[in-house]
């Protein structure tokens, strides 16, 4: 409080002192507002004159650029669209890399073992109640792919040679092989949708909205490219009609100079036109500081490096005069916006993708029900070793479909002589699924967002092409209301000159006509800027921009990669 006190205090006395200064009470209309007296005495200094060329470039020879290659330059060199197709593939080498979930996986696993047991009864020992020798040679391979269906699939294939000396044992060597077959198929979770399968369709819907944010940058640097070189375009006609002008006034100094010489004129005279010229010099100094504007604008648009010999180029648009083309109605505009616009692409992928999570979110809420099948051919063989190893008496002989080498095991493998079947059935659920539906509700949540925005996305497309048909129909009006203008300013400004060259105007009159002229002159030149602008905003509006230009993608910003 007592701050805000003393600042009022202060505020009352600077006023009260300014009032009582006779800076500020100077005469002035009732209720105008008081104003300060602020660098009394000041006058321009006499300075030399300078030239007025452009800084930082060579002055001659002009170098000509037409507008088809300052797009392409744009589009090879520009920093924001070679981030733009980097992104693009990035993007598809997601897609790449989702697919490789489901890739065929193999492996094989070769081995050896040797074992040394002790003996430990007369039947578990080697000969004369020597240790158990083993020896093992086994080789497993397997197959095994992940389904988009959430199904995994496997199918194993070993065989396993066994050199045993146990006193007991039937067949030395003995040869096992074995054939799994194996499926586990997801009932309700996981059953249609799947970490993996959501990732390979985010992946391409991802590679979809990259492809669209690269066509929207390519489309707005299009545009901002055209517009820059439309507008220096009428930078350089500026400076020529200020050029113009100039020359026109500096006629009119020297006529005016003759009639003073012998009398025909006021010596004031010669300063009305002396003043009329250099404002008309002034003119055409300020368009040639906005040519330089323009130029430095268009070569940060196309230029990546900072020591390109560009930058010293004195840049002369060469591309002929816009054609104007034959401009569709408002409803083709935008039917065709809504097809080919990449912000309905992008928008269209944001959906896609709250729908994957929605989907994924309610498939979360299911319990989970596994079917797992599994189908197992065992192979059997060897060599048949002592028959009767306790001497009492004959036994029943080796079946012959065991007799043999790995040849017969696998005889036996592929004939289905010992096999096993099984199925399980496993059910699992947590209770309360509070995160699986805390899930489901945001991506609802999310899915409605992304059909809002893209109702939004739609309106603002609409308001575009609207915005964009009016201002071509407004420019071309103002560009016709202009030229008649000017036509008719030249016709009023001739007029004058042959009525002051009789006598029967003045120097006042002339230079009037003359300004009136070259304002014309300048309306005319922003109408028909105005209007190459608005086909640009039409093209880029309709999402015909890189139809147009013949633009390709693969291409963005090569030329400052390294």
């Amino acid at each position: 409080m007592m701050f805000q006190s003393l600042r009022r205090a202060a505020i009352v006395s600077i006023s009260a002192g300014m009032l009582a200064n006779p800076l500020y009470a100077s005469a002035a209309p009732k209720n105008a507002p008081a104003i300060p007296v602020v660098a009394r005495g000041y006058r321009a200094p006499d300075l030399p004159t300078v030239s007025s060329e452009i800084v930082g470039v060579t002055g001659q020879p002009f170098v000509g650029i037409r507008l088809h290659d300052a797009i392409a330059m744009a589009l090879r060199k520009n920093t924001d669209l070679a981030i733009a197709g980097e992104n693009l593939k990035i993007a598809r080498y997601a897609v790449v890399a989702a697919k490789g979930n489901f890739d065929l996986r193999f492996q094989v696993a070769p081995s050896v073992a040797h074992l040394t047991e002790a003996p430990t009864n007369a039947f578990f020992a080697g000969p004369n109640f020597s240790p158990i020798v083993q020896n093992q040679q086994k080789i497993a391979g397997a197959l095994s792919a992940l389904l988009p269906g959430g199904q995994s699939v496997s199918v194993g294939l070993s065989q396993n040679k066994t050199i045993d000396n146990t006193f007991i044992n039937a067949f030395d060597p003995s040869y096992a092989t074995s054939l799994n077959v194996g499926l586990d198929q997801p009932l309700l979770r996981g059953a249609g949708i799947n970490p993996a399968k959501e990732q390979l369709e985010l992946a391409v819907v991802g590679s979809r909205a990259a492809r669209a944010q690269a066509r929207t940058q390519a489309a707005a640097t299009v545009a901002a490219v055209e517009s820059t070189y439309w507008q220096l375009v009428a930078a350089w006609r500026s400076v020529a009609i200020a050029q113009s002008a100039l020359r026109e006034a500096k006629l009119q100094e020297g006529s005016v100079n003759r009639l003073v010489a012998r009398g025909a004129a006021a010596p004031i005279e010669r300063t009305e036109a002396q003043s009329q010229v250099e404002s008309f010099r002034a003119s055409r100094d300020s368009a040639l500081q906005q040519v330089a504007s323009l130029q430095n604008a268009l070569k940060v648009q196309i230029l990546s490096e900072s020591n390109d010999p560009i930058w010293l180029a004195n840049l002369v648009p060469t591309s002929p005069a816009r054609t104007l083309p034959k401009v569709a109605s408002l409803n083709a505009l935008v039917e065709r916006a809504l097809h080919d616009r990449p912000e309905i692409a992008q928008s269209a992928a944001t959906q896609e993708e709250a729908a994957i999570a929605l989907a994924t979110a309610k498939n979360g809420v299911l319990p989970k029900i596994d079917l797992s099948l599994g189908y197992q051919s065992n192979g059997f063989a060897g060599i048949p070793t002592n028959v009767n190893p306790l001497g009492s008496g004959p036994v029943t002989p080796v079946p012959g479909y065991l007799a043999g080498s790995m040849a017969q095991s696998y005889h036996n493998l592929w004939g289905g002589r010992f096999p096993v079947y099984n199925a399980q059935l496993t059910y699992s659920t947590t209770f309360g699924h509070r995160r699986s539906h805390a899930a489901l509700e945001t991506a609802q949540a999310k899915a409605r967002i992304a059909a809002l925005q893209s109702k939004g996305v739609v309106n603002e497309i609409v308001i575009e092409n609207r915005n964009a048909l009016q201002a071509y129909r407004s420019a071309r009006a103002r560009l016709t209301a202009t030229r008649a203008a000017r036509i008719a300013a030249q016709a009023v400004y001739q007029s004058e000159v042959r009525k002051y060259k009789n006598g029967a105007s003045t120097t006042f009159l002339v230079l009037q006509r003359q300004v009136q002229l070259e304002r014309a002159r300048g309306a005319e030149l922003q109408a028909q800027t105005d209007l190459n602008i608005a086909v640009v905003e039409i093209d880029q509006a309709s999402g015909t921009i890189l139809e147009k230009n013949h633009v390709k993608l693969d291409a963005l910003g090569s030329g400052v990669l390294p």
